[in-house]
């Protein structure tokens, strides 16, 4: 079976499927999501065919809220609460600043039924300052056909 991802939604729809986000985090297209932590990777991971461990990570220090981060790879956890809905699946994009910053932010598809706050992958080439709270990607929701929803190991993740 082939699926099939159509239109992509208003940022109006968007927010109306995730927790509170405050108006300017509203865009045409999609949702600024806004940095909530900074981890680096301090042991190995591993990835099998027989599952998969998530190396040891911690926290990079804040100092009055703001992280300044020399280049490297860090994880990046998302203030924001995501509930991908029935019917569609989630992208999400850096913020062009980041990109004008010399940074990248990678992540991978989120299918419907996902629901958690989020990490993402930093790719920082020159160093930057990041406040906490600052919006560093966007979500955008497209329609799409798909055979049941998300029900794995993330399902959940990050939510006290």
């Amino acid at each position: 079976m082939v699926a099939c991802v159509g239109m992509f939604r208003s940022g109006g729809f968007v927010a109306d499927h995730l927790g509170s986000v405050a108006s300017e985090q509203v865009q045409p297209n999609g949702v600024d999501l806004t940095l909530d932590t900074v981890f680096k990777q301090v042991s190995p991971g591993r990835i099998g065919t027989d599952g998969k461990e998530i190396g040891e990570r911690e926290e990079v220090a804040a100092d009055d809220g703001v992280y300044r981060l020399p280049p490297g790879g860090y994880v990046v956890r998302y203030a924001d609460r995501i509930r991908i809905p029935e019917g569609h699946i989630g992208f999400l994009y850096p913020r062009s600043s980041l990109l004008r910053n010399s940074c990248m932010l990678d992540t991978a598809v989120w299918d419907a039924g996902y629901e958690g706050r989020g990490e993402g992958l930093l790719e920082v080439y020159h160093d930057i300052e990041l406040e906490t709270g600052a919006r560093i990607a966007q979500l955008v929701l497209a329609e799409a056909d798909h055979e049941g929803t998300y029900d794995g190991s993330y399902h959940g993740e990050n939510i006290e």
